[in-house]
C-alpha cells in the first residue's frame, strides 16, 4: 500500500543552518504518528517543509502525498492537494470573520462555493462538537482569541475542510486541561480510514486523549526511535538522555 506521506532522506537548512539531517519516516494512510523530541531537534522544521514554507531550503531528499513528489508544489497547490498544517503560533486576520474565512478557504479547496445552506449547517454541527460559542462565527480570524481560542479555530478549519494530511504543531501548546481534552479529543475524532495525521507535542498528557499508532522521537535532526505508546511513556519518565550517543537506557 502506498504511504499517504513518505520522507526521504530529507535534509534542509533555514538560513544557512542544516537542521534537518537525512530524515526518512512514512506515515500510512489512516494512521496517526506522533513526533517529540527535545527542543531545537527539527520537529517544526519538518512540519513546515512538508506544507511548503519558502524559508526552508531543501538541500537534497523527497517528499512525496500519496506517492506523488510535492517539491515543485507551492503552498496552496500542497493544500488543494490535500494537506493541512495547524499552526503553533497562529496569526490574526484583523477584518476577516471566521465565517468568511471559511466559506472562502472551502471554495478553494473544493473548487466551487459551498451553497451558505450547506455551509452553515457545516459549521454549526463542527462548532457544537468542539464546545464553541455559535457567536464565535462572526469574530475576526485570531484577533483577541485566547490560546484555546486559537487551537480550537484551528481543528474547526480540520474539521471542514477534511484533509488527507493534517501536519499538527504542538497544538498542546498554552491549552488549559479542558480546552487540551476537547481539542484531542476532537482530532481524534477526525480519524478516518483515508486520513493520515502527523502530530508534533512535547507531553504525554494530548495523548492521553488520542489513539495513536507510532511515535518518532527526533534529535538533532533526525529521526533516532521510533515506536509504540510505550515509548511515549519511557520518554515521559526518562526524557531523552538515554537516546544520547554513549548513554546506556
Amino acid at each position: 500500500m502506498t504511504a499517504m506521506l513518505e520522507v526521504k532522506d530529507l535534509r534542509v537548512k533555514v538560513a544557512g543552518k542544516e537542521i534537518l539531517k537525512g530524515v526518512n519516516l512514512s506515515v500510512p494512510a489512516g494512521e496517526v504518528h506522533v513526533i517529540m523530541g527535545p527542543n531545537g531537534s527539527g520537529k517544526s522544521t519538518l512540519s513546515n517543509t512538508i506544507m511548503g514554507h519558502p524559508s526552508y531550503e531543501i538541500v537534497s531528499g523527497d517528499i512525496l502525498l500519496q506517492g506523488r513528489s510535492v517539491l515543485n508544489d507551492a503552498p496552496d497547490e500542497r493544500a488543494r492537494a490535500g494537506m493541512f498544517l495547524s499552526f503553533q503560533y497562529p496569526t490574526a486576520i484583523p477584518g476577516v470573520t471566521v465565517t468568511n474565512f471559511l466559506r472562502t478557504s472551502l471554495k478553494n479547496i473544493r473548487g466551487a462555493e459551498v451553497p451558505v445552506k450547506a455551509f452553515r449547517m457545516e459549521l454549526k454541527e463542527a462548532m457544537k462538537e468542539l464546545q464553541m460559542d455559535p457567536a464565535f462565527a462572526a469574530r475576526y480570524v485570531n484577533e483577541g482569541f485566547s490560546g484555546g481560542e486559537k487551537k480550537r479555530h484551528e481543528i474547526l478549519q480540520m474539521s471542514l475542510i477534511k484533509p488527507k494530511l493534517a501536519l499538527l504543531d504542538e497544538t498542546d501548546s498554552g491549552l488549559d486541561i479542558d480546552a487540551l481534552r476537547v481539542i484531542s479529543e476532537g482530532i481524534d475524532r477526525l480519524r478516518d480510514p483515508g486520513r493520515s495525521m502527523l502530530l508534533v507535542t512535547h507531553y504525554q498528557r494530548m495523548l492521553n486523549y488520542i489513539t495513536l499508532d507510532k511515535v518518532h522521537v527526533f534529535m538533532d535532526g533526525r529521526v533516532v526511535e521510533s515506536g509504540e505508546r510505550d515509548l511515549v511513556e519511557k520518554l515521559e519518565t526518562q526524557g531523552y538522555d538515554w537516546l544520547r550517543p554513549g548513554v546506556a537506557s
